[in-house]
Parts: structure tokens; C-alpha cells; sequence
């Protein structure tokens, strides 16, 4: 129900206002992997995979990101949430910041997820029968406490492009984290840089 109200959220539009072929079309989420457990500061990636499983040429792959619950439902941020309190000048606020650049292809140097109309989608163009994009987000958290963040994937911006999984069920899922307070541990190396040390956190995520 979550992954259906985030794919509804991608655009009202119909087919022929985008250009976009009207229709239902396989797609199939082959790798999902966020740390499941980070700290403050830290920064971390955000990798998903998503194949073309059916016979037609995805018109727009699109992903769809959202913190779960009314506040995250509610924000115009795809890693933050609405704060109900009155008054606020600013009331969005991130539990992660997306790097500049990013979401790229794979390991590409480029940008490779375009911002939509809305905020919280990315569009990453057509994809062939077969093939398999490979998207990364580069996220640094900011504010601590347990989050479930979701992702849908579309096929189109359009109303009626249609993406499907096995069971007809709309492609997607979610990541159980837990941002902690405390600051990652850093090491400076040779050149100056300070870095941090990688430590052997889960990469857990659930998805179809």
C-alpha cells in the first residue's frame, strides 16, 4: 500500500501530455543495499538495481523515495519529513542530505537520475527489454532516531504507465534504519584527508 501511494505521488499527467506509451510494464528490483545501522556525520550509499524483465522498452524508469508515516508522506523531501509544529519557517526537515551530483548510473562520474515535478522522484530514461540500471545515492545523515525509508519504482511520470513485478505487485520497498547520535569514528591519511573508518554496519533492505 506504501510503494502504491508513493508510485501515485510520481504525477497526474496522462500519457499523451508526456509523450510517454500508456500500458503496464516488468520491472524487477535485482539489488537493494542502504546500511541499516549509521551514525551522525556518516556518509553512506544508497544502491539500487532495477531490470527491464518484460518484452517493451521502459518509457521512464522512475524511483520514488519517501520516509514512512504522515510526517514523511507529507514532506516535499525525499529523505526528510514535515514538522507539524506551528509557526515554522521551514517546516522540511532532512534526516538525510543527498550529496551534490547525485543519484548517479552505476559508476559513472555524471548525474544520472533527473529531478521531476516532483521532488521526491527521480527519472532515469528509458530502459531496453533485459537490461538493468544501476542507480547510487550519496547521503549524509543528519538528525538521529529510527527511520523506514521506502522507494517505488514507475515506469513513466505519466497516470497510466503502469510498472509490475511477480503478482502484479508494484515494484519497490524499504530500509529499517537506525541513525545513532554518536559521530563516526575518522582517520586522517597520507595526503591530509580526513576520512572515516569503515565499520561492518548491514546494508539490509527488503524489496520485489
Amino acid at each position: 500500500m506504501a510503494v502504491a501511494a508513493l508510485l501515485a505521488a510520481c504525477g497526474g499527467e496522462s500519457s499523451s501530455d508526456s509523450n510517454e506509451r500508456a500500458g503496464t510494464y516488468r520491472l524487477h528490483v535485482s539489488e537493494a543495499t542502504f546500511p541499516t545501522d549509521q551514525q551522525l556525520g556518516q556518509t553512506s550509499l544508497l544502491r539500487l538495481g532495477v531490470r527491464n524483465s518484460g518484452e517493451e522498452t521502459v518509457p521512464n524508469l522512475t524511483v520514488t523515495i519517501s520516509i514512512a508515516g504522515k510526517e514523511g508522506a507529507a514532506s516535499a523531501l525525499p529523505f526528510g519529513f514535515h514538522d507539524p509544529a506551528p509557526g515554522l519557517a521551514q517546516p522540511d526537515r532532512p534526516v538525510w542530505v543527498l550529496a551534490a551530483g547525485y543519484p548517479k548510473r552505476g559508476d559513472s562520474k555524471d548525474p544520472g537520475g533527473a529531478t521531476t515535478s516532483n521532488p521526491r522522484t527521480f527519472a532515469f530514461g528509458p530502459l531496453k527489454p533485459g537490461e538493468t540500471s544501476d542507480a547510487v545515492w550519496k547521503l549524509v545523515a543528519v538528525k538521529a532516531g529510527d527511520y523506514t525509508l521506502e522507494y517505488g519504482v514507475g515506469a513513466g511520470l505519466a497516470s497510466d504507465i503502469k510498472a509490475k513485478t511477480k503478482g502484479d505487485v508494484a515494484p519497490g520497498g524499504s530500509f529499517v534504519v537506525d541513525v545513532s547520535s554518536e559521530m563516526p569514528d575518522t582517520e586522517v591519511t597520507p595526503s591530509g584527508e580526513v576520512v572515516e573508518i569503515e565499520s561492518g554496519s548491514g546494508q539490509g533492505g527488503k524489496g520485489e
